[in-house]
């Protein structure tokens, strides 16, 4: 009884040691809540993004896009030059790229997409590439391995297709926000949509996160993942413009980190529902310029004959 009457006084003599002297306190970035959040239902999300999705069939994007490749894997990431250009989307899946190099304005870069394939032409370095399939071989990285998918799956946020099915969580995230002048963190309450599909047994496979900001409702980054739930393409958006009765963000951040890219795409304007043609989707490569199949990269590539 002794013994524990003389350990708890020992202890009530420690406490002001404890808690003051080896204490130390330091100053953090203080974090403030957000000013504005909206409340959601998980069908009211959903009917926002089929919404935003729908009212577009076709859009043209004038656009700047810096590409970069490599990353903390190889202890380097290599820049390559903006390049001005368009980006020509009609649904459900043609997709035209054209991008100019900088001063003479010639084509750097022309890659269209259909349900026939894909097709990508750089004169500056007379070659060309050509494929039916949607996913690189594992042995393509960097730029080599872009594919037309990857811009389509990111330029439009599409909803929950006929047989998935989708579960929300909700969560905050911390984000640097300039109030009167001055740089503040700022906790913005946000929501997640996991697309699923159907599930096998007891278990169903993730295909897509989309992060929703309760500051506006709008996506801010989607997350697409593979069969293996690894993640493919994260692409994060922002500064959102209105254009028509659509809104739009201006600033698209494509990220593959498994093939070792990133596109940074800023978005000038914005015509939607325009008419295109079909010759838009149709790339004739010239002749004598070698086509490499990028379904079978190992092969030789063919040259068109004069």
């Amino acid at each position: 009884m002794r013994i524990r009457q003389a350990f708890a006084v020992g202890l009530l003599g420690l406490a002001p040691a404890l808690t003051g002297c080896l204490t130390h306190t330091r100053s953090v970035p203080r974090i403030y809540p957000a000013p504005l959040v909206y409340d959601s239902t998980l069908d009211q999300l959903l009917k926002q993004v089929d919404d935003r999705y729908a009212a577009v069939q076709s859009v043209r994007y004038d656009v700047t896009v810096m590409a970069s490749t490599g990353g903390g894997k190889q202890g380097k990431v290599k820049e390559y030059p903006s390049l001005d250009g368009w980006f020509f989307l009609r649904k459900p899946d043609d997709l035209c790229v054209i991008l100019k190099l900088p001063i003479v304005r010639s084509t750097a870069l022309n890659m269209v997409s259909g349900s026939k394939g894909w097709k990508l032409y750089i004169p500056i370095e007379n070659k060309a590439m050509e494929g039916t399939s949607q996913v690189p071989d594992p042995s393509q990285h960097g730029l080599e391995s872009l594919r037309p998918v990857v811009i389509l799956d990111s330029l439009l946020v599409r909803g929950v297709r006929p047989g998935e099915i989708v579960a929300q969580t909700s969560g905050s995230r911390i984000i640097e926000s300039a109030v009167t002048g001055k740089k503040r963190l700022i906790e913005e309450p946000d929501y997640h949509l996991a697309i699923l599909a159907q599930p096998q047994g007891q278990s169903a496979r993730t295909l897509r996160v989309i992060h929703i900001s309760r500051a506006n409702l709008l996506p801010y980054q989607q997350d697409i993942y593979d069969d293996q739930g690894k993640i493919v393409t994260e692409t994060t958006y922002g500064n959102y413009k209105q254009f028509g009765d659509t809104q739009f963000p201006t600033r698209i951040v494509i990220a593959r980190p498994i093939d070792q890219y990133t596109l940074t795409i800023t978005v000038t304007n914005i015509l939607q529902n325009q008419k295109f043609d079909d010759d838009q989707f149709d790339l004739k490569i010239p002749e004598r310029v070698p086509v490499r199949n990028m379904d079978h990269p190992n092969e030789s590539a063919r040259t068109n004959p004069s």
